[in-house]
């Protein structure tokens, strides 16, 4: 596996995203349901209730280019000749680190934001206040399993509009960080190879 491979990754793990947001665009839209202050104010607390699942989300997605290269940098390895490669892999795990806490700030304070515009409007629309009360006081009952079933679909609305709005932000971060990766095995592999007959 190569050094290129690693763009190659990164960019499809960048673009999967916008396919799924491009295949739901193609749904047709449903008609605006009116909300109460009440219902709108139950939805406020079931978000609340969820916002450290909102942020785990918004964590897992700021870190998923990064793990994906570091799962990869492992072969990449192998190449640096075996007195460097120590100290080439902690470079490389720093340069991630420093990545995933600078862009994981930035994404979850995003998906934040966006989760009563997405998950909330997904609530109110398909929720009644006396479902939502049921939600919020976590009673066992077949509308928990219905909200629960919502987790993908709310997730994957979240994450086409985070996609959209942090891209700009993240990606130069990510492009930082594969050049850093690159920057780092490109000469110790070479020197490796320069050092076979």
């Amino acid at each position: 596996m190569n050094i290129q491979h690693l763009a190659a990754t990164l960019t499809l793990a960048l673009a999967l995203p916008l396919g799924a947001q491009a295949q739901s665009a193609s749904a047709p839209a449903k008609p605006a349901v009116a909300s109460s202050p009440a219902k709108k104010a139950l939805v406020a607390k079931v978000l609340q209730l969820q916002q450290p699942g909102i942020e785990g989300m918004a964590r897992q997605f700021a870190e998923q280019p990064a793990m994906q290269m570091m799962q990869q940098v492992g072969p990449a390895l192998q190449r640096v000749p075996a007195e460097r490669r120590e100290a080439v892999a902690k470079e490389i795990q720093a340069d991630a680190r420093k990545y995933a806490d600078e862009a994981t700030p930035i994404v979850r304070e995003r998906a934040v934001k966006l989760a009563p515009s997405t998950i909330g409007a997904m609530l109110e629309e398909r929720f009644s206040e006396e479902e939502l009360k049921q939600i919020v006081t976590l009673l066992e009952s077949p509308l928990n399993k219905k909200f629960q079933a919502m987790g993908p679909e709310m997730q994957r609305a979240l994450g086409e509009k985070l996609v959209a709005e942090t891209r700009g932000t993240i990606e130069p971060k990510v492009k930082a960080l594969e050049q850093s990766i690159i920057k780092r095995l490109e000469p110790a592999a070479g020197g490796a190879s320069a050092a076979k007959p």
